[in-house]
């Protein structure tokens, strides 16, 4: 999760948001830029007040209705249940500072807003394609939501948009295997993603990482199975127990959850792979009904090049006096 001093990128909603707060009282952040698409339609916080304080710059606050022009030194409220919208003024890039209270998940919707635009999942305008905008409203509409058409009518198109595109019913897969290395060694190659190139192959093509595995950390890959189709996912890792297993959150062509757990065994280490997956991109959407199958062979192929790869890889390092640190990037 990120941090007060963190900035968010939101190139398709025109601006960037500099994290200054974030306890679970207040959350306080800079907008910087001039919003648009799904920034600067009307919405509604369910229990939350916003503050605005105009920095530099100027921009409508549209309440009701009624319409108020902010600029430098301005300050204003809108309370909780209150429809309203924030347009920029003027030609200049503008800097508001923003205060919700209670801060609620509206940090984790900034950075899903942030996600979303590092995948391409925003149009031209600004505002979430079917799938993302069907996932906005189930997973943070009790918080906020657009002023119009009432969130039931939002929950149900939610959930229909969600059931044709099936990703009401994820992939799940548990694969197993025995690896003739010791935990810490096999959890070494596992936890740092920027070895997968080496040992995954040819299933990983290009890992781009943060740096060593800590919670909230980065990366993002790309990789192909079997099929004629290559596939690019941002993951982050969200629990963290080296040497004895590390999940981490995906993103992108791709969305779910992977967990890696390393149980040590006499002849050395059994390693179990669960991932939990919806497919996100839109072939893969479109034909994930009549192909499952195809996909669950496409998986195990991938995974069996892992199981060819991993062993060797692990034992050639520790000969080496080379094994990467159990804390790399997931």
């Amino acid at each position: 999760m990120a941090n007060a001093g963190d900035v968010l990128a939101l190139p398709q909603l025109g601006c960037r948001v500099h994290l200054l707060r974030t306890d679970s009282e207040v959350l306080e952040f800079d907008v910087i830029g001039r919003p648009l698409g799904l920034l600067a339609a009307a919405h509604v916080h369910v229990k939350q007040m916003e503050r605005y304080e105009v920095v530099a710059g100027s921009f409508r606050l549209v309440e009701r209705g009624r319409e108020r022009l902010l600029g430098p030194g301005d300050t204003a409220e809108v309370r909780a249940g209150v429809p309203h919208r924030q347009l920029p003024a003027g030609d200049s890039e503008g800097h508001v500072r923003v205060q919700v209270c209670p801060a609620g998940r509206t940090l984790a919707f900034l950075e899903r807003l942030a996600e979303l635009c590092a995948t391409a999942q925003l149009d031209r305008r600004g505002f979430p394609r079917p799938v993302a905008a069907a996932r906005l409203v189930t997973d943070f509409g009790d918080e906020g939501h657009a002023a119009r058409p009432p969130l039931a009518v939002q929950r149900a198109l939610a959930k229909a948009i969600l059931a044709v595109a099936g990703l009401s019913r994820p992939y799940v897969f548990v694969d197993e295997w025995d690896v003739a290395a010791p935990a810490p060694s096999v959890f070494a190659a596992i936890s740092d993603a920027r070895t997968y190139p080496d040992w995954w192959r040819p299933v990983y093509l290009d890992v781009d990482a943060e740096g060593p595995a800590e919670l909230g950390k980065a990366s993002r890959q790309h990789f192909k199975g079997r099929l004629p189709y290559h596939l690019h996912t941002r993951s982050k890792v969200v629990a963290l127990d080296p040497p004895r297993s590390v999940t981490a959150e995906v993103d992108g062509d791709l969305r779910g959850r992977g967990t890696w757990t390393l149980t040590p065994i006499p002849t050395g280490t059994r390693v179990r792979f669960d991932w939990q997956v919806h497919a996100d991109r839109r072939l893969l959407r479109v034909l994930t009904p009549l192909l499952r199958p195809l996909f669950r062979w496409n998986h195990d192929w991938a995974i069996a090049r892992a199981m060819d790869g991993l062993e060797p890889y692990v034992r050639q390092s520790a000969s080496a006096g080379r094994a990467p640190s159990p804390l790399g990037a997931v």
